[in-house]
């Protein structure tokens, strides 16, 4: 309640100040607002600047994925390979490899 009240009392003696002093007003406003078109102008350009490397980061980015995507379907097809001869070597009789270690 008592920021309302505060409030509603800044808003009264703003709209007071303005229209006791509003050449100075003015003044102050033509002075800042030249400023403010420079920082706000700035600000933009910088935010677009950073809009714009982002972009060609996450291009990059995905490309790398796509790259990496394919090297792990490379490494599970590989992986495969080396169960499925993991199997086969298992499936084989000890007697057999006794007698290929013979020769």
């Amino acid at each position: 309640m008592a920021a309302l009240a505060g409030g509603v009392a800044a808003v009264i003696l703003g709209i007071i100040g303005i229209v006791i002093w509003w050449g100075d007003f003015l003044e102050i406003l033509k002075g800042t607002l030249p400023a403010m078109f420079i920082l706000g102008g700035a600000l933009a350009a910088y935010l677009g600047y950073e809009e714009i490397k982002d972009k060609k980061a996450a291009e990059s980015f995905e490309e790398s994925s796509t790259d990496l995507k394919q090297e792990v379907e490379s490494l599970k097809e590989e992986i495969k390979e080396l169960k499925e001869e993991k199997k086969g070597d298992q499936k084989e009789e000890p007697g057999e490899e006794k007698k290929e270690e013979e020769k």
